[in-house]
């Protein structure tokens, strides 16, 4: 049985058009790909760490990483995704299989 995943999705608008175009568009895309946007945020600050910090922040939970890939290749989406790439810069996106807690990684 397939897992849920979590994608982080961490940048920078380079281009306001460029990712209005995308942002209109996607969000239905992410919901009929399996996608639920779970929290949308704007850098505040730097509390601890050493990544460089991102202005945006968005976190999604895919059904699972199968449904995740639908939407990165689906091919009707082909003109879409350019829109998010030429609209951002310094781009982290990074999957995270979902625990309901650590025992996992404390084994």
């Amino acid at each position: 049985m397939s897992q849920p995943v979590y994608a982080l999705n961490l940048f920078n608008v380079s281009s306001r058009e460029e990712y209005l175009a995308y942002s209109k568009r996607s969000a239905s895309e992410v919901g009929a790909h399996g996608g639920r946007v779970v929290a949308l945020g704007k850098f505040r600050e730097i509390a601890t760490g050493e990544i460089e910090p991102r202005q945006v922040m968005i976190l999604v939970e895919w059904e699972s990483k199968a449904a995740f890939d639908s939407y990165c290749n689906d091919p009707a989406l082909a003109d879409l995704h350019p829109h998010r790439e030429n609209g951002t810069d310094a781009y982290i996106w990074h999957l995270f299989d979902k625990l309901e807690n650590l025992r996992p990684i404390l084994k």
